[in-house]
C-alpha cells in the first residue's frame, strides 16, 4: 500500500481510504460482525484512513465501527467522522449542535478524539451558518482536544470554489468528482496546493455509476451518462476485466489525490480494492473507457442550496 501526505496535516494516508458508511447497513442489510471483521481486513491490507459518520445507518455505521476500533491500537490508524448531517432532510450546523454531535459521536466511536472531524453536505447550510457557527466550533472542538483538523465535504465543487477562499480548513472531502466519467476535481487542485489543505476524493465508482450491476435507480444522474457508465462497463466485462478494478486504480494512480475512499462491508472485497492498487493500470483498457465516456465526461447533478450550484451542466 502506498501512501501521501494529506496536505499541511502531516498524516500520512493511505491512497486507498476505508468509507465505512456500507457498516450502517446503506446499500444492502449487513451483519455487524461481517463489518467488524472487514475493517480489521482493511487495516491488514495497509487501509490506515477510516471515514463515517452519524448519517450512516443513521448512527449504525459509527457504531458498529467504534466496536471494531476497539480491538485496535489506536495509533494505527486514522479516523475521520462527520457533522451538521444527521438524516435524509435533516440537517444542523449550529455550533451547539455540532459540538454535542461530536461529544455524541466519540461515545459510539469509544475514543477519545478523531483525527478529522468534516462539516457534512454544507451545500444544504446558507454560508453564513457555516461560517458564523458551524466552522467556529471546529476550532472549539480543536482547542478542546476532541478533533486534530477540521474540514468541510459536500457534491459541488462551486461550493469549494466560493467557500475555500474565505475560510480556514486542513481538509476537505469531495465526491464523484474524480472518477473515470468524471474529472473536474482536478480543477480544484491548484487552490488547494496554495493553500495546504488536505483532499480526500470519495466514490471512485461514482455512487455506483461505474458498477458492474450498474446505476441504482435511486442514482441522481440523467440517463445519457447512466446509460454511457453501462456501455463502458459491458465493454470492460468483455475485455474479461470488472470496471470497478479499471475505476479504483484510475482515482487511486493520481499523485496529487492524496486518497480515495471505497466502502464495502466485505472483507474479501475490501482486500480486492487493495490488492488493485498494487496493481499496473491497463492503459489501453483506460484509453478506450475514457473515449466511451468522453460524450459524458464531467457531466453532474445538482445537490443542496441553488448558489451552490451555478452553471452546472447537467
Amino acid at each position: 500500500m502506498k501512501y501521501r501526505k494529506l496536505g499541511r496535516t502531516g498524516l500520512d494516508v493511505s491512497v486507498l481510504g476505508f468509507g465505512a458508511s456500507s457498516l450502517g447497513s446503506v446499500f444492502r442489510e449487513t451483519d455487524d460482525n461481517e463489518g467488524i471483521r472487514t475493517v480489521h481486513a482493511a487495516m491488514e491490507a495497509g487501509i490506515n484512513l477510516i471515514d463515517v459518520s452519524p448519517y450512516y445507518g443513521l448512527t449504525k455505521a459509527e457504531t458498529v465501527l467504534g466496536k471494531a476500533i476497539q480491538q485496535v491500537p489506536r495509533d494505527k490508524f486514522i479516523l475521520s467522522t462527520k457533522a451538521g448531517r444527521y438524516g435524509e432532510n435533516d440537517f444542523d450546523f449550529t455550533s451547539r449542535r455540532i459540538i454535542d454531535s461530536m461529544d455524541e459521536s466519540l461515545k459510539r466511536l469509544q475514543t477519545d478524539y478523531v483525527d478529522i472531524l468534516f462539516l457534512h453536505d454544507i451545500e444544504f447550510a446558507p454560508a453564513s451558518v457555516v461560517m458564523e457557527e458551524a466552522l467556529p466550533a471546529l476550532q472549539l472542538l480543536k482547542e478542546k482536544g476532541k478533533i486534530r483538523f477540521g474540514g468541510i465535504c459536500g457534491l459541488p465543487l462551486q461550493l469549494f470554489e466560493k467557500l475555500l477562499p474565505q475560510v480556514e480548513v486542513d481538509a476537505i472531502i469531495s465526491y464523484c468528482h474524480y472518477s473515470l466519467n468524471d474529472q473536474t476535481l482536478t480543477g480544484l487542485l491548484p487552490l488547494l496546493d496554495e493553500e495546504g489543505i488536505g483532499l480526500i476524493n470519495a466514490s471512485p465508482l461514482s455512487m455506483g455509476l461505474l458498477g458492474p450491476r450498474g446505476a441504482p435507480s435511486w442514482h441522481p444522474a440523467s440517463t445519457e451518462i447512466k446509460e454511457a457508465c453501462r456501455r463502458a462497463a459491458e465493454y470492460c466485462a468483455k475485455a474479461g476485466t470488472d470496471i470497478a478494478k479499471l475505476a479504483v486504480q484510475f482515482s487511486t494512480s493520481n499523485e496529487q489525490i492524496p486518497t480515495t475512499l471505497v466502502s464495502t462491508a466485505n472483507p474479501d472485497n475490501i482486500k480486492r480494492n487493495a490488492a488493485w492498487t498494487e496493481e499496473p493500470l491497463d492503459q489501453t483498457l483506460l484509453s478506450e473507457v475514457l473515449k466511451i465516456l468522453e460524450p459524458v465526461q464531467g457531466r453532474t447533478w445538482t445537490s443542496g442550496r441553488p448558489e451552490y450550484n451555478e452553471g452546472i451542466g447537467l
